[in-house]
């Protein structure tokens, strides 16, 4: 497990490119955190970390799925509004979690059972009113290494 600390909204965008530069296709990331934690900050640093502009990166809660193509396609999704796995399935949410492109899952572990095995879980916690405790844990073999990865790349600037 990987904890970094954030002081300021911009500190959690950094920390987002950082990630967003180190992740490849296929890769999985699974964000959780209350309303207004800064998962979809964290996403907009991500995607600017791989190629696309961090102002084009909106919060898909509303359209549950946005796509933005950088150095590889990249995927967020917001699952906060479903209720029902079926709902998953409506979406083909199999070709993109299990696909050749980044999945950026918000509120994912609503539905912990279809997820990878494969992935980074990341949950965001305010610890003030711009400060964040970022955690960090690597499932799976890629998961693993992309979270020592991050440990090596975030050591010297974030970490606890």
């Amino acid at each position: 497990m990987l904890q970094i600390q954030s002081q300021s909204p911009e500190q959690t965008q950094a920390i987002g490119k950082a990630m967003g530069e180190v992740l490849q296709p296929g890769d999985f990331i699974n964000l959780n955190g209350t309303l207004g934690a800064g998962k979809t900050l964290l996403v907009k640093g991500i995607a600017a970390g791989h190629g696309v502009d961090a102002e084009d990166v909106t919060s898909p809660t509303f359209a549950l799925i946005n796509e933005y193509h950088g150095r590889s396609p990249l995927y967020h999704f917001d699952l906060y509004r479903l209720d029902r796995p079926e709902e998953l399935e409506d979406i083909g949410y199999e070709e993109y979690f299990f696909g050749s492109g980044i999945c950026l899952v918000e509120w994912g572990d609503q539905f912990d059972e279809y997820l990878p095995d494969d992935r980074l879980d990341v949950t965001l916690e305010q610890t003030g009113a711009a400060a964040r405790k970022i955690t960090i844990v690597g499932r799976g073999t890629r998961g693993t290494e992309l979270e020592a990865t991050l440990r090596e790349a975030l050591a010297c600037t974030y970490s606890e």
